[in-house]
């Protein structure tokens, strides 16, 4: 039986970054097939309740600056907690992953997702400049200008609103957020319970 996750996130999440290499690394060694959905987390925060970062209470942004710093020291994960670059306009990396999902598959997407993470977080860099994102894909080992025309087209902005209205229908409300037959899993503090129940269906 093919185990498959849906995996919606935004590119420029914090708590995505510190969850994905384990997600990778938890689907590679379980052999799951993951659907990656980059997802418009503004207008998941519209229709769910949520507000963007800069509109919450002061504590609220001062406790998730101690959160990832936390889980930054915890995992041994490279992170500036205020980077450069963030808030910054996600669309455009949000399309190149789909690009690269789309033309290339799924592991070709999580490998170019894990580069833009990485971009923001660790590495200091603006994933809404056009360059920056077709040297990220180059690294990743893909055709960066091909790919960066390419999540232009009108068949990724599709698919772009589509993943969002696919996050609204089961009920994503944060990021990341992981189903499985069904079942949302809100965080990467949550791929215990994710890879509990992988287990659980497979036996």
């Amino acid at each position: 039986m093919t185990k498959t996750i849906d995996y919606y996130f935004p590119p420029q999440s914090p708590f995505a970054y510190l969850g994905h290499a384990r997600f990778a690394e938890l689907v590679a060694r379980l052999g799951c097939e993951v659907r990656v959905r980059p997802c418009d987390m503004g207008e998941v925060f519209k229709q769910s309740g949520g507000l963007p970062l800069g509109q919450r209470a002061p504590q609220r942004q001062a406790y998730r600056l101690v959160e990832l710093a936390r889980w930054r020291d915890f995992l041994g994960l490279p992170m500036n907690t205020q980077p450069a670059f963030f808030p910054v306009a996600a669309d455009p990396a949000s399309k190149l992953i789909i690009a690269a999902d789309l033309d290339h598959g799924s592991a070709a997407a999580m490998t170019v997702a894990g580069a833009v993470f990485s971009a923001v977080w660790a590495e200091q860099k603006n994933i809404a400049d056009v360059q920056t994102l077709a040297d990220l894909a180059t690294a990743s080992g893909l055709d960066g200008r091909l790919l960066v025309e390419r999540s232009q087209s009108p068949e990724v902005a599709a698919q772009y609103q589509a993943h969002t209205r696919a996050a609204l229908d089961a009920g994503v409300f944060g990021a990341p957020w992981f189903v499985f037959e069904g079942q949302g899993y809100w965080g990467q503090d949550r791929l215990d319970f994710l890879e509990r129940a992988i287990t659980k269906a497979a036996a």
